[in-house]
């Protein structure tokens, strides 16, 4: 018996044209949306800096092929590379995502939006070079912040109430969605181009979270946000040859994303694509920490003074947080490597409490082979505020709270130390604006000459002359 099902092509999904429109023709007016992402620009070149100093990294930075000379092509900042613009968006998104010190996003699903700027800065400079070379005026630094606060918009509104973590799906899956829109958009690719593009980003085979997670927390999960965000701009790249499209991606019956990879719920928007999501992003300013540990790193680094010297007479250590937290980064039991330990909140605690602070080479094997970490870890128990679970996904509050609260064999205890807000928290940003070019200035000083430094801090410290500045001169700066 004959099931016959209709092989006229529907129209495509609202979703990617809603994403499709607002990348070609939304016009991004917010004074602080562009101030905001300068600093993102800042901050997130800044990190990768500082990963260029872990061998891990930089030894799957370069050409896929060594030896191949790309003319006009992109440059990796931090580097001396010169490379085909997808490459240079793995390169880039690698080096960015490496120390997990970026920007980040929580809601149903979590994530970092700079991610994307691996695909954008490289898709600019490699736009830009090439029309001075055929005589046309270069791209400028407010292209890069426009199409910066517009893949953090596209990532973001998208993470509000959709989970892909709990149908075991990675968030670089947004990554890639993003860059794909604005990397298509920037090349002068069309609505329908864009909208193909989108189509063939859902319908890719999606990361698992499983190299995020016990037991196989590994390295990957440091240069997944690269791999997307490169695809993103390969995808943009075959749309505008003008390879096909597939309209009914996310909601075909059976063979579409929503069915065969979420559960057949349909994907929610529950707010329009503007700027929302530069403008409420949070920065990681302290600690290069899985986000969801923020604040009790906070709590332990106060908690440091009044325990240091009692650290072998601790009995229970509570930690209070929120569901997320608990599932993502409570974890018991061995940790294999640097990409287990930042991503286990017991860990990223004792540091705290143990050294006052929390640096990258606190993950590094040399520090964790101290017995007090594994130590103080057997001891330590997390418990979930609900209150604090439901302000995490409050829209008005988006809180990421944590408490610690030490008690000590002989009966005492510290006070519970709780912090709400992180220091990269929108309500924190007048305390958090300084660190975070703070921040900026040493990662430069890990890679650049004192006259460099000066040289790159006039120009990114400067908005008007920023947004100003060709695309290619600006990543000139930074080439070693």
């Amino acid at each position: 018996m004959s099931s016959a099902i209709s092989n006229e092509r529907p129209a495509p999904d609202q979703v990617l044209t809603d994403i499709a429109d607002y990348a070609l023709k939304y016009e991004i007016k917010s004074a602080t949306a562009y101030e905001t992402a300068r600093l993102c620009l800042m901050d997130t070149l800044g990190c990768g800096f500082e990963a260029l100093s872990y061998p891990a990294c930089t030894k799957l930075l370069g050409p896929v092929v060594p030896g191949i000379a790309v003319t006009n092509g992109a440059r990796v900042p931090g580097t001396s590379y010169e490379l085909d613009p997808v490459s240079a968006a793995f390169n880039l998104g690698t080096i960015i995502r490496w120390l997990d010190f970026n920007d980040c996003w929580l809601a149903a699903e979590w994530g970092h939006p700079s991610d994307n700027l691996g695909g954008i800065l490289a898709t600019a400079d490699y736009l830009s070079r090439t029309r001075v070379a055929d005589g046309k005026p270069p791209l400028v630094m407010r292209d890069v912040l426009n199409a910066m606060i517009k893949a953090h918009e596209i990532q973001g509104v998208l993470a509000l109430e959709n989970s892909f973590n709990r149908v075991g799906l990675d968030h670089v899956l947004l990554v890639k969605v993003a860059t794909t829109a604005v990397a298509t958009a920037m090349m002068g690719g069309k609505r329908e181009q864009v909208v193909n593009a989108l189509s063939n980003a859902w319908i890719d085979g999606q990361s698992l979270r499983t190299y995020r997670h016990a037991p196989n927390t590994g390295s990957r999960k440091s240069w997944a946000a690269g791999d997307a965000t490169a695809r993103g701009v390969w995808l943009a790249l075959l749309a505008l040859k003008g390879e096909m499209g597939y309209p009914s991606a996310l909601t075909a019956s059976t063979w579409g994303f929503q069915d065969v990879s979420f559960k057949g719920k349909p994907l929610k928007i529950s707010r329009p694509y503007e700027s929302y999501v530069m403008e409420n992003v949070l920065f990681k300013i302290s600690f290069p920490a899985e986000f969801h540990a923020q604040t009790a790193i906070e709590c332990a680094v106060k908690l440091h003074p009044e325990v240091k010297d009692r650290l072998a007479e601790v009995k229970e250590i509570v930690i209070t947080t929120h569901e997320s937290a608990l599932r993502i980064i409570d974890k018991q039991g061995p940790l294999a490597n640097p990409a287990d330990r930042d991503h286990c909140i017991q860990y990223m605690t004792a540091i705290g409490l143990i050294k006052g602070t929390l640096t990258a080479a606190d993950y590094e094997d040399g520090v964790a082979a101290d017995p007090r970490i594994d130590e103080l870890r057997a001891k330590m128990k997390c418990v979930e505020h609900k209150a604090w679970s439901r302000d995490y996904l409050d829209p008005n509050k988006r809180s990421i709270a944590n408490a610690v609260q030490i008690f000590f064999e002989d009966g005492s205890s510290t006070s519970k130390v709780e912090v709400e807000y992180p220091i990269g928290h929108r309500r924190r940003r007048p305390d958090g604006i300084p660190l975070l070019i703070a921040k900026y200035k040493t990662n430069l000083k890990r890679r650049y000459t004192p006259e460099q430094q000066e040289q790159i801090l006039k120009v990114c410290l400067n908005q008007a002359q920023l947004e100003a500045t060709p695309v290619h001169e600006f990543v000139d700066l930074f080439v070693v």
